[in-house]
């Protein structure tokens, strides 16, 4: 093909955005990725400065799409000059893999991998059309930049409505540049949540749709295995939890709020009863929250709070694991409590040992923060092998909590039913006490890619019965079952290791596989 051949097929092909795509990435477009990338060009070329919403479930093609609109457009305005902005919640690594995203494509696309140059260590060029990469973390200076013809905010739920007010969106204003906010659902109160409603509402203005929402289901259609992968997750964590309603529905969080509804306590409801003594061919496991050396005693009838003093929380938990092919992990029941305030150590060493040995129990899960610690490493010297410490910081506590959550909401943590007749026994009275901490209990996810979950009973709540402050030790040692996951446990056949992780940090191993920066927020 002579010159006037070559420039004609160019030409041919930049006025076909999907097929140049094709080509590039040797696939072609999906439905939901079609309708996304000819929205987005028709505000950039027509020059109408739409402002996009495009909130694709995890792992559905999002960023893959971006650095293929992004090496279009470079080529389109490599004569006619153009300059584009696009912001990352943080420079290391998210910038990093976006630009990694965008060389890749320069790199393998026919038309483009000889021509393109990198410049400053954060501008891609082709021609006379740049693409400046920048960090939105609140403490960047990135005042100064434009983005004449596109702005695009990736992983918008994560950078700050304050950033970018005042930072990044002055950026578009001079020639009014078409803005894309890319991201997946979080809480009501984020940037990609704000802009959501405006599209929404430009939208009902004018019938020109701006908001794209999409769910595992859409993408599912068009992707079997996508499906597949989808339905495990929910299996393994449950359609209500918060990681499967986010990252695979689009479906926002309360930023905070009660953390165990109605819907969920249901859900934590077992039929079986409670029991003084292991039954024969189970496994048990227990979780201890521990407290201070000081803090008064429980014992029964007494009542089941000390102001201001947390106690020491004992929850007992028979390990089914008849179910472990289906569920991938232990379904845990609850069959016995004990509570203890103030107990000295060296006495409660004592009472631990004497139950971890009447219950057989193969492993003792506990808290082992600041004097936990020293009670902790008695209990691993008197029994070997068999103890799992959990010491709390911010991180690892809001680790449990979104573990525990993943539990609960897969079904696999079940409290006892008490008979008709005992609701007045120490096991009845302690259950209501775990109740009343479950429907106190209030979750705030905190902004950022950290996305950390603070949890807590508040120090405001009180027993609705006697008035006493209501603490969270009976909420924290049931939580702590989420630390047995990853444990390996008898089956009656041979052992076999059972390795469940942290599904956030799980997802976030996933995440930077495939290029993105999702982090679990914990708290």
């Amino acid at each position: 093909m002579n010159h006037a051949g070559q420039t004609r097929a160019l030409a041919d092909l930049l006025r076909d955005a999907p097929r140049f795509i094709a080509e590039a990435s040797l696939l072609p477009l999906r439905s939901y990725q079609l309708e996304v990338t000819q929205a987005i060009l028709a505000s950039v070329l027509q020059r109408w400065g739409f402002s996009f919403v495009v909130m694709f479930p995890r792992q559905s093609g999002k960023n893959e799409l971006q650095a293929q609109l992004e090496a279009y457009l470079l080529l389109l305005f490599s004569e006619a000059g153009a300059e584009m902005v696009k912001v990352s919640p943080t420079w290391k690594p998210q910038s990093l893999n976006a630009m990694r995203r965008l060389q890749r494509v320069l790199e393998t696309n026919r038309l483009t991998h000889t021509i393109w140059r990198k410049e400053s260590g954060y501008i891609y060029r082709v021609g006379a059309a740049r693409i400046f990469f920048l960090s939105g973390a609140p403490e960047t200076n990135i005042v100064g930049a434009t983005a004449g013809t596109l702005l695009e905010v990736d992983e918008a739920q994560d950078v700050t409505i304050a950033k970018f007010d005042k930072d990044i969106a002055p950026m578009a204003a001079s020639t009014n540049a078409t803005r894309v906010f890319w991201g997946t659902a979080w809480t009501a109160d984020t940037l990609l949540a704000r802009e959501l409603r405006a599209a929404q509402a430009a939208e009902q203005e004018d019938g020109i749709k701006r908001a794209f929402v999409l769910t595992a289901n859409e993408v599912g259609a068009e992707v079997p295995a996508y499906r597949i992968f989808v339905n495990e997750q929910i299996r393994r964590l449950g359609r209500t939890h918060p990681l499967v309603r986010t990252q695979f529905f689009s479906e926002e969080l309360d930023a905070g709020g009660g953390m165990f509804n109605p819907e969920r306590r249901q859900l934590m409801s077992g039929s079986h009863p409670p029991l003084e003594a292991p039954g024969s061919g189970r496994q048990y496991a227990l979780l201890l929250d521990a407290a201070g050396a000081d803090e008064g005693i429980f014992s029964e009838g007494t009542q089941l709070a000390n102001p201001g003093r947390d106690a020491t929380a004992l929850t007992i938990v028979e390990v089914d694991n008849s179910n472990r092919e289906f569920l991938r992990a232990p379904v845990y029941r609850v069959v016995n409590r004990h509570l203890w305030l103030g107990e000295p150590h060296p006495v409660l060493f004592a009472q631990l040992t004497s139950l971890a040995e009447h219950w057989n129990a193969r492993w003792v899960v506990m808290d082992a923060t600041g004097v936990g610690a020293g009670l902790a490493g008695f209990l691993e010297k008197a029994l070997p092998g068999r103890v799992i410490p959990y010491t709390f910081n911010t991180a690892t506590k809001s680790a449990l909590g979104w573990g525990f959550l993943a539990v609960v909401d897969s079904g696999r943590f079940k409290d006892f039913a008490v008979p008709p007749g005992d609701e007045h026994t120490p096991q009845a009275e302690l259950q209501r006490c775990f109740q009343h901490q479950l429907e106190a209990a209030q979750m705030t996810v905190q902004d950022g890619p950290g996305r950390r979950m603070r949890w807590s009973v508040p120090d405001s709540a009180r027993h609705p019965e006697t008035s006493a402050p209501l603490h969270d030790d009976l909420l924290i040692s049931a939580a702590l079952c989420w630390r047995l996951d990853d444990q390996p446990w008898d089956s009656g056949a041979p052992s076999v290791a059972v390795h469940a992780p942290d599904p956030l940090i799980q997802m976030e191993r996933e995440d930077r596989r495939r290029g993105w920066n999702f982090q679990p927020k914990g708290g």
